[in-house]
């Protein structure tokens, strides 16, 4: 019988995106459209902050940017696990799927 470990080893291989992200911005598309090379666009993250780590749009761990060499790197600070006091809902970052009524125009679940 295999035991749990033996398993595990199984999927240790699979390709998973890491996301780091910085901080969010929502804009109206106008906006978008009038940034130039010099624009600057104001996050809603303090640079104290840790950043979010994400593997497939799910947060797992949060971190703080250090030097590498000639590299930025992720020093992690923060494993978010199941008994986080953080809630589910923080948790995935993702957009919420989007519904298209019958006139055709788009709106958010």
């Amino acid at each position: 019988m295999a035991s749990h470990a033996d398993g595990f080893g199984l999927i240790q291989d699979i390709d998973v995106r890491l996301t780091v992200e910085l901080g969010r911005k929502s804009m109206r598309l106008r906006d978008v459209l009038a940034l130039g090379e010099s624009s600057v666009i104001e996050l809603d993250r303090l640079t104290d902050e840790p950043l979010d780590m994400f593997v497939n749009g799910k947060l797992i761990a949060r971190g703080e940017v250090i030097a590498q060499g000639s590299r930025f790197a992720i020093r992690v600070l923060e494993i978010v696990g199941a008994g986080s006091s953080t809630s589910d809902a923080s948790l995935d970052r993702r957009a919420p799927p989007l519904t298209v009524s019958p006139a055709g125009a788009g709106e958010l679940a």
